[in-house]
């Protein structure tokens, strides 16, 4: 994850999502991940930042020695960054951090080059902006410019991705759980049996359901036998969301469906089909993701520019896995 502002967050050369269906989500408009990354950035330096998922003074032997156009990158400023990139080793992690500082020092050396000048700006909170912080927004201000998603390209991308605006499939389920943690093997084993015994009661007798969700359940959903509701894509562990979807209506699990709460038995009721939101209605939201899609591929571009103007000793911007990609 290449890092330019402190927080290890902002910006990222690409989005990495796209336009969401689900109501209540917003996409952010460029700008305003500025100003919120900047905000991070100072919450981190007032207390104490998380441990780094690498040991604290990881052994790698042999680290080049890191500098854009003279400037060095020193070892201790590597690893204090080291901590916003969480990878699966302590080498990969090093190197990560070290390439967001070498492009936080190719951005800032370009704004003095251009002898920028910044007003820090302060958050609805009193917050106040980092002055390097502030120093890499007007760069990005003036150098990287966002078209205006319009109404033709919203729709075409609209077109091209009906899936991605639906409202989510609805699931009207029952279940028993039969509670039992991972740790337990002893518990995990009873549990499993005792949902095979009331697969086997219900198979026979569909009606019992009820009844025996009150007598057996953890769930609280035992108050109602074993109902749920309606249920929807993220709102049930994954495995209790794969036995709903191999399902039809009417149907009940043949086998207990294991989660780390136990086992459940489930029953499905009914099933509500999602259906294609209106262009309208994901309209702005499409505009607000394509314009943000640019933009990161503006700083991208730009970046890359500095790059191949500078003098970079000691690390490699333009790998696949880079920061100029991700």
């Amino acid at each position: 994850m290449a890092t330019i502002f402190r927080d290890g967050r902002f910006p990222k050369t690409m989005p990495t999502d796209s336009p969401s269906a689900v109501p209540g989500h917003r996409h952010v408009h460029p700008r305003a991940q500025a100003a919120q990354a900047a905000a991070a950035t100072r919450a981190a330096a007032a207390q104490p930042s998380a441990a780094p998922q690498a040991p604290a003074e990881p052994q790698m032997p042999d680290l080049p020695d890191i500098s854009v156009d003279g400037v060095v990158i020193g070892e201790a400023e590597i690893r204090a960054e080291m901590h916003n990139h969480p990878a699966p080793d302590a080498r990969r992690a090093y190197a990560e951090a070290a390439r967001a500082l070498v492009i936080r020092e190719l951005l800032l050396s370009a704004a003095r080059r251009r002898d920028l000048h910044a007003q820090p700006e302060t958050d609805a909170t009193g917050k106040r902006e980092v002055d390097d912080d502030a120093l890499l927004r007007a760069l990005l201000d003036a150098e990287v410019t966002t078209p205006t998603a319009d109404a033709v390209a919203c729709r075409r991308y609209y077109d091209r991705n009906p899936g991605k605006f639906t409202s989510g499939t609805i699931y009207e389920a029952r279940h028993i759980l039969l509670a039992a943690p991972e740790s337990d093997a002893t518990a995990r084993k009873t549990a499993e049996d005792t949902a095979r015994r009331l697969i086997a009661v219900l198979q026979d007798d569909p009606s019992a359901f009820a009844a025996l969700a009150e007598a057996h359940s953890a769930c609280p959903s035992r108050a109602q036998g074993g109902n749920l509701g309606q249920v929807t894509a993220g709102s049930t562990v994954p495995e209790f969301e794969r036995a709903l979807a191999g399902l039809s209506a009417g149907q009940m699990v043949a086998e207990p469906v294991g989660s780390r709460f136990g086992f459940h038995v489930i029953a499905l009721d009914r099933v509500i089909a999602g259906e294609t939101l209106p262009f309208e209605l994901v309209e702005a939201r499409i505009a607000a993701w394509l314009e943000a899609s640019s933009w990161s591929r503006g700083v991208a571009q730009f970046i890359g520019v500095l790059a191949g103007a500078a003098d970079i000793r000691g690390i490699t911007l333009d790998a696949a896995d880079g920061p100029l990609v991700q």
